[in-house]
């Protein structure tokens, strides 16, 4: 089993930045890959970023490029993920993902098996 734990969500204002943390622990030697998901209420969930964990190779949604960063720091067993530029539609529940492979496709939720809990990110207008 993986366990994860995310931190670093909050309240910003629009145009602000917030980084997301998510630590691993467990059979952490089994993860190919960590990811960034965010869902709203009554919505399904979107893919935001991904990270493969040996070469570091990322992927974002369109909505995220060029705002949003995900970094991976392999010794802490630690996936960030730098949010800039924040939107009011950015607002809403995020969450961190870990794959054991990507046989679904790197932005699909079911090619992950683990689920952090969940953090909160709210952005005003």
């Amino acid at each position: 089993q993986v366990q994860l734990l995310e931190s670093g969500g909050g309240l910003v204002q629009a145009g602000g930045s917030l980084r997301l943390s998510c630590a691993a622990s467990g059979r952490t030697f089994s993860i190919y890959a960590r990811g960034w998901f965010r869902q709203a209420p009554g919505k399904e969930r979107e893919f935001v970023a991904a990270i493969s964990w040996s070469a570091g190779s990322t992927y974002y949604a369109d909505s995220v490029t060029g705002r949003f960063t995900i970094s991976r720091d392999n010794a802490k067993n630690t996936v960030y993920l730098e949010m800039n530029s924040l939107k009011p539609e950015d607002t809403t529940i995020y969450y961190c993902a870990a794959a054991a492979s990507w046989r679904a496709g790197v932005s699909a939720p079911n090619s992950y098996g683990y689920w952090g809990q969940g953090t909160q990110v709210t952005v005003s207008s």
